[in-house]
C-alpha cells in the first residue's frame, strides 16, 4: 500500500465497518482522534474506538471521498490530508443524521511493503 492508497482502504474498511482493518492502518503505538471525539493511544485502544462507533453512530455510514494531498515529509513518511462526505450517520433517536463533512488527517509512516499512521485525526468539518 502506497500513502495515495491510504485514504480508499480507510473508506472501504470504515464503509465496511471493518474496525479491525482500520486499526491495521496505525502503527502499533500510533494515537488517533475519532468522529466521535475519542482519543486512542495504541491499536488496541484504537480497535477499541473504531468497534464502537461501528456498531453505533456509524453502524450503516458510508464514506465519499473528496478532495485529497499526500506531502512526502521525507523518504518514509508523509502527511495525508483526504476530505469525505459522511452519509448515513445514526442520531440517538434513531433518525439519519444529514450528510456531513469530514477531514481525515494523518502522518503516514513505511514499514516496509505499507504505510501506517503513526498519528490519525478525523474530524468533522464545519
Amino acid at each position: 500500500m502506497t500513502p495515495d492508497d491510504f485514504s480508499r482502504a480507510f473508506a472501504y474498511a470504515f464503509g465496511d465497518r471493518d474496525a479491525k482493518s482500520m486499526a491495521e492502518l496505525m502503527t502499533e503505538d500510533g494515537t488517533a482522534h475519532t468522529l466521535t471525539g475519542i482519543w486512542a493511544e495504541g491499536r488496541e485502544a484504537a480497535l477499541q474506538a473504531f468497534e464502537a462507533e461501528a456498531t453505533g453512530i456509524f453502524v450503516r455510514a458510508r464514506l465519499v471521498t473528496g478532495k485529497g494531498t499526500v506531502m512526502p515529509l521525507g523518504p518514509d513518511v508523509a502527511l495525508l490530508r483526504q476530505r469525505y462526505v459522511v452519509t448515513g450517520a445514526i442520531e440517538e433517536t434513531g433518525e439519519e443524521m444529514p450528510r456531513f463533512g469530514a477531514m481525515l488527517i494523518a502522518v503516514l509512516q513505511a514499514d516496509g511493503l505499507n504505510w501506517r499512521a503513526i498519528s490519525l485525526t478525523f474530524t468533522v468539518l464545519a
